[in-house]
């Protein structure tokens, strides 16, 4: 199989396809076409010296310096060299595949006066897996993400480093064993290339694609925590949440009423307590609003992912170019701290959902820190400190990058997005969120346990989907007996929640929304 792109209808998964499964890519005819007519377009305006931005003149506050005819190739590639900005640790490569394939598909569309070579080079680059070395800080997010792809563009030209079969290479060496030649850059290529959101839409995208997996994940570990708690159904019943009418609220307790149904622990009611604390009884609420913000955040993104973002636009059939403002991150940077803050809030409701498992005070009977020998064993007391430390280090990056700005350019680029800033923040806020997820599930798995050693039938009692989880749980982690070295025990939950496995053996029983 393989992507076509034609920069109008490329979808969410098919990006991810390519990204993380190695998917090969190919351009539409009508993409070709349409690229060689703008191309075409370009190389008239440049014979009849018209004065356009980026072709004949310099680029930011440069602008107003003209540029000759024999100097455009020079200005192109220097744009690309001089832009190589960015520092610190290199992006993951699927967040590099993402951007190249979006770049791609962004001049597919035929409004940038690129030439279908110099695309078809990129794609060739994406097919053969040579990965451009991209770091992860130098972008404002205006005029796009100019430092990162310009690290993108370096290999293209064959220039730089890239990965290449799990090695750091040369660009030249890497492309001259896959028999691909670099790119010398024509009028307008560099500015083509360099100027869009993609790095920041590459890596939201990726954050997105894992969050839906996270409410998923969330909602088992609601539960699992449930059936240790002696949680009240009632609470999730489809009327209460009907009457009030958001979309997210009624599909996490349909998901719940899903998990749960069949539970000797978790009764629609209890003889000794008539209801749950919040983070127990308003879960689909808190859950549930995540959820919608999550689903907004996918609409902009699956409308970036075929948006034009580069300056200036050639538009042939009109005789026009046009400079604008495509490529500032805007958009992108408010959906992208709204994706943080949504993924924030399933880790900081599971951490109060974990100290009540531990808390003997309010644990509805279970031993202080899911020991048998408290004292001696301490148990999960730590881990509660943990998933504690990583929900308050989750409100720092929750801060939102796009109500900052600082001017660029001498001033000519006065309001940028940070929308880059947004992204990278979102995906450490959902690293966090992940292992205090996992955190939750293990500390659920060892309180399930302890009920059935205390006698109360906490396995035997489990719901049908539950107990998918919950020896899906033990496949990979024994109960804890009394304490152990804890890192590489909850490490394994963090791989867990991050690889879905868990999701995969709950659906074997029911269907998750």
């Amino acid at each position: 199989m393989a992507v076509i792109i034609n920069g109008k209808d490329l979808l969410f998964e098919e990006v991810i396809r390519v990204c993380r499964e190695g998917e090969k890519v190919i351009i539409a005819g009508e993409a070709k076409e349409a690229m060689n007519k703008s191309r075409e377009y370009v190389e008239k305006k440049l014979k009849e010296g018209a004065v356009i931005y980026g072709l004949t003149t310099g680029f930011g506050k440069f602008a107003n310096v003209a540029i000759s005819e024999e100097e455009t190739a020079a200005l192109q590639k220097n744009l690309i060299i001089s832009h190589t900005c960015a520092m610190g640790d290199a992006y993951p490569v699927e967040y590099v595949r993402a951007a190249m394939l979006l770049r791609c598909n962004n001049l597919c569309r035929g409004y940038s006066g690129i030439r279908f070579s110099t695309v078809q080079t990129m794609v060739d680059m994406l097919n053969a897996g040579i990965h451009p070395i991209v770091p992860e800080k130098g972008s404002v997010g205006s005029s796009g993400d100019l430092a990162p792809l310009s690290c993108i563009a370096l290999g293209l030209i064959g220039l730089g480093m890239v990965e290449y079969k799990g090695k750091i290479v040369e660009a030249k060496e890497a492309m001259k064993k896959e028999g691909i030649k670099p790119v010398e850059l024509a009028a307008k290529e560099g500015l083509a290339l360099n100027n869009g959101t993609q790095m920041m839409t590459a890596v939201g995208l990726n954050v997105l694609w894992d969050a839906f997996k996270l409410l998923k994940i969330a909602d088992i570990a609601v539960a699992m925590t449930g059936e240790a708690q002696q949680a009240i159904r009632k609470a999730y019943d489809h009327k209460v949440h009907e009457i009030r009418g958001q979309r997210g609220q009624i599909t996490e307790a349909e998901n719940l009423n899903k998990l749960l149904d069949g539970s000797g622990n978790a009764k629609p009611l209890h003889e000794t307590k008539v209801q749950d604390p919040y983070s127990q009884r308003c879960a689909p609420q808190i859950h549930g609003a995540s959820r919608d913000a999550i689903y907004y955040v996918r609409d902009i993104v699956a409308r970036e992912i075929n948006a034009v973002t580069d300056n200036p636009l050639v538009f042939a059939d009109d005789d026009e170019v046009i400079s604008g403002g495509n490529f500032h991150g805007q958009p992108m940077a408010l959906a992208f701290d709204f994706l943080k803050i949504a993924i924030s809030e399933l880790a900081n409701v599971s951490e109060r959902r974990i100290e009540r498992l531990v808390n003997p005070a309010i644990s509805e009977g279970l031993p202080a820190f899911l020991t048998k020998y408290g004292g001696v064993c301490s148990g999960f007391m730590i881990a509660q400190y943990a998933a504690a430390s990583m929900v308050s280090e989750n409100k720092i990056y929750d801060h939102p990058a796009c109500v900052d700005s600082i001017p660029t350019s001498a001033n000519q680029e006065d309001h940028v997005s940070m929308g880059t800033t947004a992204a990278r923040t979102a995906a450490m806020v959902l690293d966090n969120a992940q292992k205090v997820i996992g955190i939750e599930l293990c500390a659920a798995a060892q309180a399930i346990w302890l009920r059935e050693e205390l006698g109360q039938d906490g396995i035997k009692n489990l719901a049908p989907a539950t107990r998918a989880a919950y020896e899906y749980i033990r496949k990979f982690s024994d109960p804890i007996e009394e304490d152990i070295i804890m890192e590489p025990e909850l490490a394994k939950f963090d791989e867990m929640v991050k690889d879905g496995g868990i999701i995969d053996a709950v659906e074997k029983v029911v269907k998750l929304k």
